[in-house]
């Protein structure tokens, strides 16, 4: 069985509760930079899945953070 890299990502998350979820994600901010890809995948599931103006508040908060 050949999976890629989101796939596994994915499927590592599937069926977490929101705790879970949460714990793994604040394990990986700031953490090993190994994590930062599934941090990736995890945002892309994000941006996917949420209305244009949640994209305009997440740029919104990049942007004054990293200016």
């Amino acid at each position: 069985m050949n999976i890629n890299l989101r796939q596994a990502i994915v499927q590592r998350v599937q069926g977490k509760s929101d705790e879970e979820l949460a714990e793994i994600i604040e394990d990986s901010v700031d953490g090993d930079e190994r994590a930062l890809p599934g941090l990736g995948v995890l945002f892309e599931v994000i941006w996917k899945n949420t209305q244009e103006n949640l994209h305009a508040e997440m740029i919104s908060t990049l942007k004054s953070h990293v200016n």
